[in-house]
C-alpha cells in the first residue's frame, strides 16, 4: 500500500537535504538559474551603478553645474549684432533758424539700412557678484544630494537583501520541518498498521504535514516578491536573472555594532544638507543688503550706416561710425522694495535656524528608537537561539519516546510545533536584528557610499 505518492517523497527529501546542505555550508547561494553570483557588496555596487534615482541625481549635478555656467557668463563680454531697413514716406521736418526766423525743411533721406554689433562687459555688479559665490554652494548642494540618494539606497538594497535571506532560510526550515513531518506520517501509518497505536495519530500526523507544506508553498511565493524587490532597488531589469550568495559565519559576525558611540549631527548628510541652504540663504540676504551698490559696465558700438533716397542705391555706399564708453547704473529708490527684500531674507534665515532645531530633534529621536530597537533584536535573537536549541533537544527526546511508547503523538506535534516556531523566531529576530543595525548606522551617519 502506497502511503504517499512517489513524487511526494522525492519533493520533501530533496528539501530536506538542501536545507541540510546549505547549513553546512559557510557561503550559501539563492540562484534563479545563472552563473553570476552576487554577494551583498555587489548587489550595492550594482544599484550605486543602474538604480534610475540615483542616475537622476548625477544628471541633477551635471545641471546645476550647467545652471552656474549661465548665470557665470554675466562676467565675459556680451556681443549682440542687429539691422534695420526702414523707408520714410515722407521725411522728417526739422527747423533751421534764418534772419527772418525758423525755417522747415525735410531731413534725411527716405532709405535707411544700419547693421550694428554692441559688446557690453560686466565691470561690477551685484548678481554677478552673487553667481560667483553662489556657484560653489550650489555644486556642493547637487553633491550633497546625490551622497543622500546613495544613504538611502545602500541602506534600502541591504535591508531588501537580509529580507530575502530571511525568506530563503524560513523556506529551509519549512524544508526541513516538512521532512520530518513526513517521517512522523510514516511512522504513525506504520504503529496504526501494526495495532501498537490507533488512526488518530496517523490522521494527526496527516493534518501536521499538510499545514507545513502550505506554509513551505507560501514561503516560496514569498521569496519571489522579495526578488522584485530588491531587483527593483538595484535597477535590475525583470528579465534579468539574479543569485544571491552570503556567508553565514561573517554575517553572524557583522550583527554587533559599538552602541557607545556618541551620536555626531554633522555626520547625519540631511545635517550637512541643511547647512548648505543656511549658507546659500546668507549669500541671499547680503546680496539684498548690497543692493543700493551701482553697477558699472563697458560698452562698445559699431554702425555700419546706409542711407540713400533710391532704394536700389541704398547699399552702394557705407556711412560707418563707433563709440565707447561706461555705463553707470545707480539705484535710488524703488519704492522699498529693497527693504522687504532684506526683511524677507533676514526671516528666511530664522527660519532656517528653527528648521535646524527640529532638524536636531528629528535626529535624535531616530537615533533613539534605532538605538533601542537593536538593542531589544539583539536581546531577542539572543534568546531564541537558546529556545531553538532547546526545542531541538527537546523534540528529539520526545519522538524517542513517543517510538518506545512512553509519550502520546500529541506531545510529538507539540514538540514539533515549538521546534518550528523557535526555529522561525530565531530567523526572524536575526534579520531584524541586521536591518536594525543598518537602521542604527544609518542613524549615526555611518553609511558607507564608497563600495
Amino acid at each position: 500500500m502506497s502511503l504517499i505518492p512517489n513524487h511526494s517523497v522525492i519533493l520533501i527529501l530533496f528539501l530536506f537535504m538542501l536545507s541540510r546542505n546549505t547549513h553546512a555550508q559557510a557561503v550559501t547561494i539563492l540562484h534563479e538559474n545563472s552563473n553570476t553570483i552576487f554577494t551583498l557588496e555587489d548587489c550595492i555596487r550594482y544599484a550605486l551603478k543602474n538604480q534610475p534615482a540615483l542616475r537622476q541625481s548625477a544628471i541633477d549635478e551635471s545641471i546645476a553645474k550647467a545652471d552656474n555656467g549661465i548665470a557665470l557668463s554675466s562676467w565675459l563680454p556680451q556681443v549682440s549684432g542687429t539691422a534695420n531697413l526702414q523707408h520714410y514716406f515722407q521725411l522728417p521736418t526739422a527747423f533751421s533758424n534764418t534772419s527772418t526766423g525758423p525755417v522747415a525743411v525735410s531731413s534725411g533721406v527716405y532709405n535707411y539700412s544700419i547693421p550694428q554689433i554692441t559688446a557690453t562687459q560686466t565691470i561690477f555688479g551685484t548678481d554677478a557678484l552673487l553667481a560667483v559665490k553662489a556657484s560653489k554652494l550650489n555644486n556642493l548642494q547637487a553633491r550633497q544630494n546625490t551622497t543622500n540618494v546613495k544613504i538611502a539606497l545602500v541602506a534600502a538594497v541591504t535591508k531588501a537583501f537580509y529580507d530575502l535571506l530571511l525568506s530563503f532560510e524560513q523556506i529551509s526550515v519549512y524544508g526541513e520541518d516538512t521532512a520530518r513531518l513526513h517521517k512522523n506520517k510514516l511512522d504513525a501509518y506504520n504503529r496504526y498498521v501494526a495495532g501498537i497505536s490507533d488512526k488518530v495519530d496517523y490522521k494527526q500526523a496527516s493534518i501536521s504535514l499538510n499545514n507545513s507544506l502550505s506554509q513551505l508553498k507560501t514561503a516560496n511565493e514569498n521569496e519571489q516578491s522579495k526578488y522584485a524587490v530588491l531587483k527593483q532597488l538595484m535597477g535590475m531589469r525583470s528579465d534579468d536573472v539574479l543569485n544571491v550568495a552570503w556567508d553565514s559565519a561573517r554575517m553572524m559576525q557583522e550583527v554587533y555594532i559599538d552602541t557607545s558611540a556618541t551620536l555626531r549631527f554633522e555626520k547625519r548628510i540631511e545635517y550637512q544638507q541643511l547647512q548648505t541652504i543656511k549658507r546659500i540663504q546668507h549669500e541671499t540676504t547680503k546680496y539684498y543688503q548690497m543692493g543700493f551698490l551701482p553697477s558699472l559696465s563697458l560698452f562698445y558700438n559699431y554702425c555700419h550706416e546706409f542711407e540713400d533716397n533710391k532704394f536700389s542705391d541704398l547699399y552702394g555706399r557705407a556711412y560707418p561710425y563707433s563709440l565707447a564708453g561706461l555705463q553707470l547704473n545707480i539705484p535710488i529708490f524703488s519704492g522699498f522694495k529693497r527693504t522687504e527684500n532684506i526683511h524677507k531674507a533676514k526671516l528666511l534665515e530664522q527660519r532656517t535656524d528653527w528648521d535646524e532645531v527640529y532638524l536636531k530633534l528629528a535626529i535624535f529621536t531616530e537615533y533613539r528608537q534605532a538605538l533601542s530597537n537593536y538593542k531589544s533584536n539583539l536581546y531577542y535573537m539572543h534568546t531564541q537561539s537558546e529556545n531553538a536549541a532547546m526545542a531541538r533537544e527537546v523534540f528529539n527526546i520526545v519522538k524517542l519516546q513517543y517510538r518506545e511508547g512512553i509519550k502520546p503523538y500529541i506531545d510529538v506535534i507539540v514538540a514539533e510545533s515549538d521546534l518550528q516556531s523557535s526555529e522561525i523566531n530565531y530567523l526572524n529576530a536575526l534579520f531584524h536584528l541586521l536591518e536594525s543595525k543598518t537602521d542604527l548606522e544609518k542613524a549615526m551617519g555611518d553609511i558607507p557610499t564608497d563600495f
